[in-house]
């Protein structure tokens, strides 16, 4: 069984497209960032809102909250029994760290990598087409530039660890989860 992924790669790469087939094949539990937020701003949390403080001044929420959510939500009894696929976290190589650590302090691991690679001008058409407000060209080209700095050294970290498996998210959507699937059925 298929247990504790990582979901890598710029917005727009298909990394919410793949989990949602991923979870319909394999039991395991999607965990994406933006979820975990929004469920710890909702239910008002200590720390949805020590991170609610820093998110209305227009800052980045400190890893020390992120890390903090992000554990809160491994120690859950779901994951425990179906184990999980990170979406959206680690987003830095001291995210990664902490993650490595939690995890080898409750005896488990990361299994595998998956990064999503796709060429800058295809995640452009991609996100332009989403019809977002944001997303103009010059913002886009902001975020993927911003997340590109951060992707790379995960790509690295991972890459050494050895768990990572790099799949072109740049063709068909059957053709990526073909790949995935590929990966997934090995480990």
């Amino acid at each position: 069984m298929v247990k504790n992924l990582i979901l890598l790669g710029l917005p727009g790469a298909g990394k919410g497209t793949q989990a949602d087939f991923i979870v319909k094949d394999y039991a395991m539990v999607h965990i994406s960032t933006g979820d975990i937020f929004r469920a710890n701003l909702t239910n008002n949390t200590e720390l949805g809102e020590r991170a609610r403080e820093y998110m209305d001044a227009g800052n980045l929420v400190p890893d020390e909250i992120t890390n903090a959510m992000v554990a809160d939500r491994l120690s859950q009894a779901d994951v425990e029994t179906d184990g999980f696929m990170l979406d959206g976290y680690p987003r830095n190589e001291a995210q990664a760290e902490f993650l490595d650590d939690y995890l080898s302090e409750t005896g488990k691991s990361i299994l595998a990598t998956l990064y999503f690679k796709v060429s800058d001008s295809l995640l452009r058409e991609r996100l332009l087409g989403r019809g977002r407000a944001d997303d103009t060209p010059e913002v886009i080209d902001n975020r993927l530039e911003v997340n590109k700095a951060a992707n790379l050294p995960l790509v690295n970290y991972y890459k050494k660890a050895g768990i990572l498996h790099t799949i072109d998210g740049g063709r068909e959507l059957t053709e990526v989860y073909h790949d995935v699937r590929n990966i997934l059925d090995t480990l």
